[in-house]
């Protein structure tokens, strides 16, 4: 099975105006991977209409965060929409800032084949942002996917078909009260999708390492928050995961 049979798409959330410099770091890196994708921009702020929020989330939504939280949060749904519309059995979302790890094109492809068999609606977290692992002592040789109760933020992840309808057809019924990331944690929670983690990950987001600003990140980007990053990713990695 090639990466192109097994990911249906690759959906990057992206703000209609104010990143370029984010829009051409994105083409760049998935050029030189040889990886297709598309930019979904559909839930930029600019196109937000009362009906358009309603219909996803909870009443006065903007009261409660900043509309360009709503909207990559709108974006991720329009995603799952998409990916459902388009039959892709599987998918991949990234946000707009991702930085593919050294092991990206080694493992990457391993991940997708073990989700592939996944038989139930999923999402598998591939990035590291949060710093956080599944336990050294349940790692397999040759297994990539670990169960976890929490996501690892919505940076860079897979979803099945399977997961994309299951989050739909909730939110028919419960609308959307927050941002993507605890929105994730939310649904599982509530076991609307499972969630795995990849082992090892494969990207990073230039919000987290300090390289790129995000949209609506609290994080600078810069010297200092590249070395603070570094530090906490090789204590947790190499240090403090072999404790656990």
């Amino acid at each position: 099975m090639t990466l192109e049979t097994a990911i249906g798409n690759i959906y990057v959330v992206h703000a209609l105006k104010g990143y370029d410099h984010h829009a051409h770091w994105v083409k760049n890196l998935f050029t030189k991977h040889h990886l297709d994708f598309e930019f979904m921009t559909d839930g930029d702020p600019s196109l937000f209409t009362k009906d358009l929020l309603d219909k996803y989330f909870v009443p006065n939504i903007l009261d409660l965060w900043p509309e360009g939280k709503i909207s990559v949060t709108l974006n991720h749904i329009l995603c799952y929409e998409a990916m459902v519309k388009n039959q892709n059995k599987m998918a991949l979302v990234f946000e707009d800032d991702p930085f593919f790890l050294s092991n990206f094109d080694k493992y990457f492809g391993k991940i997708v084949e073990e989700f592939s068999d996944c038989q139930t609606g999923a999402i598998v977290s591939i990035e590291n942002s949060t710093l956080r692992f599944p336990s050294r002592k349940i790692i397999e040789k040759g297994k990539y996917l670990y169960e976890a109760s929490s996501g690892r933020c919505a940076g860079a992840y897979l979803i099945n078909i399977e997961g994309a309808r299951s989050i739909l057809r909730s939110l028919e019924q419960t609308k959307c009260p927050t941002i993507i990331d605890w929105w994730h944690n939310q649904l599982i929670k509530r076991r609307v999708v499972n969630m795995f983690w990849a082992h090892p990950p494969v990207v990073e987001q230039g919000s987290h390492n300090g390289k790129m600003q995000a949209i609506n990140s609290i994080r600078s980007k810069g010297l200092r928050r590249r070395v603070a990053w570094t530090a906490e990713k090789l204590y947790k990695m190499h240090i403090l995961w072999w404790f656990k």
